[in-house]
């Protein structure tokens, strides 16, 4: 019974104790006690990540901050004179249950960890400026607004104002 109940739970870590107890034909406490006490194991939740990024992509990430880390030891001032800014699509998410993400785990195998994948259907784009210190200017897009360089001049107008301010 016990390589049983191993085998479904490898093939398939999201099911309940209900549902392995069915397929191999055993009770719901002996199901449980295989699970916990004979092979260890313990279900848990996912952790939640912002996103699964592959090998080339934190490469990327870590070649840049390298570099940047490099310009800023040769030139201390080098990070004051930087304002960056970026815009993004900023999603409501419709997020799964903890009951829902969680699944068997062996003591020696990692946490499960998943992306939030499930979009609602509102949306808005961020616009943010930022320098060392923080945040220099932020919007949200307005729903219908096209962004094109008309409105980033008037965008970055708003940002030289408050970079003025400072």
């Amino acid at each position: 019974m016990i390589d049983r109940v191993r085998q479904i739970i490898r093939k398939d870590r999201r099911l309940t104790t209900d549902e392995v107890s069915m397929l191999v034909g055993i009770s719901h406490g002996n199901c449980y006690k295989i699970l916990t006490e004979d092979l260890k194991m313990r279900c848990v939740a996912s952790k939640f990540v912002p996103s699964l990024l592959s090998v080339d992509q934190k490469q990327q990430r870590l070649d840049v901050c390298l570099d940047l880390k490099q310009n800023s030891a040769n030139d201390p001032s080098f990070l004051s004179n930087v304002i960056t800014g970026d815009e993004t699509w900023v999603y409501a998410y419709d997020l799964e249950t903890k009951t829902q993400s969680s699944q068997w785990k062996s003591p020696g195998s990692p946490w499960p960890k998943k992306a939030r994948q499930v979009r609602s259907n509102f949306k808005s784009m961020l616009i943010c400026f930022f320098d060392q210190k923080g945040i220099v200017h932020k919007e949200f897009v307005a729903p219908g607004q096209t962004v094109n360089a008309a409105f980033y001049v008037k965008v970055l107008r708003c940002l030289l104002e408050n970079v003025r301010r400072k």
